[in-house]
């Protein structure tokens, strides 16, 4: 996968229509899928970013671990991001700013290449807007050791493999669910970011 070609084909199918929530929901967990919980107003804003990169000319992107707490993603695969402070013009800035605090991420060398159908998260009350974007150059990567246990290097091409998808039983806090999701580098990825990747593998291949 040629990291140039990729970027163009992506940023030409992001100007077009998204796959949008019901292809979201086709990747959601049964509790998820029977949640009444919507959006009010004290649902809370935040961004993450789906930062491509070349390395050795293929196309990888940054995940993180968040470290291992008592709170409702402790322990989590994620996407560099987090919510929306008072001083961030806009969604595109949180993504950017986070990113920079929690991986290193140069915001500055970062070009936007376009948004993702936004995620609502019932459990913590989030909206979520994904940022999509890319560097040209393979980044350093300075993780804040307070948000990030771990950054994962991984290959795009990782998430277009069959046996790297399906559905795995899991535990939080006290609930056992059943979670689509992605095995990737031994780490289980599923919940919101899992949906997030899941529907820029749809618009690749579509």
């Amino acid at each position: 996968m040629y990291f140039e070609p990729f970027i163009n084909s992506l940023s030409s199918k992001l100007k077009g229509p998204l796959p949008g929530v019901d292809f979201q929901r086709k990747f959601m967990h049964e509790e998820r899928l029977m949640s009444d919980i919507k959006p009010n107003d004290t649902t809370r804003q935040s961004a993450v970013l789906v930062a491509f990169y070349p390395s050795d000319g293929d196309v990888y992107l940054p995940l993180i671990l968040r470290p291992a707490y008592d709170g409702t993603h402790g322990g989590q695969m994620a996407l560099p991001g987090g919510k929306m402070e008072y001083s961030d013009e806009n969604l595109v800035r949180t993504a950017l700013r986070e990113a920079q605090e929690e991986i290193g991420v140069k915001a500055m060398d970062v070009n936007i290449l376009g948004e993702l159908t936004d995620v609502f998260i019932p459990v913590s009350n989030f909206i979520v807007k994904p940022i999509v974007g890319y560097l040209d150059y393979k980044p350093d990567f300075f993780p804040d050791k307070k948000e990030v246990e771990k950054i994962f290097e991984v290959e795009f091409s990782d998430f277009l493999k069959l046996e790297n998808k399906g559905i795995r039983n899991i535990t939080v806090g006290k609930r056992n669910l059943s979670v689509p999701g992605f095995d990737i580098q031994d780490q289980w990825i599923w919940g919101a970011t899992a949906l997030i990747i899941n529907e820029v593998v749809e618009i690749v291949i579509s």
